[in-house]
């Protein structure tokens, strides 16, 4: 679980090869190009969010809370 883990690129694990394609960032980009950038999968896997490293745990909570209502 806490091992290293390749993100692009032909050997990109394939978790992450379904977030990018499902989520690509806000220009249309699926490559992951920093650290912690973060994803939102919504229950049944119905559609996933993507957050860039600079999006704060606290702003992913207030999505989350709309979310739940």
């Amino acid at each position: 679980m806490f091992a290293k883990t390749d993100v692009n690129g032909l050997n990109a694990h394939p978790l992450y090869q379904v977030l990018k394609k499902r989520a690509r960032s806000w220009l249309g980009i699926e490559r992951i190009g920093w650290n912690f950038t973060k994803f939102l999968i919504y229950p049944l896997c119905s559609k996933i969010e993507r957050f860039s490293p600079t999006t704060t745990p606290a702003a992913i909570g207030t999505r989350l809370a709309d979310l739940i209502g």
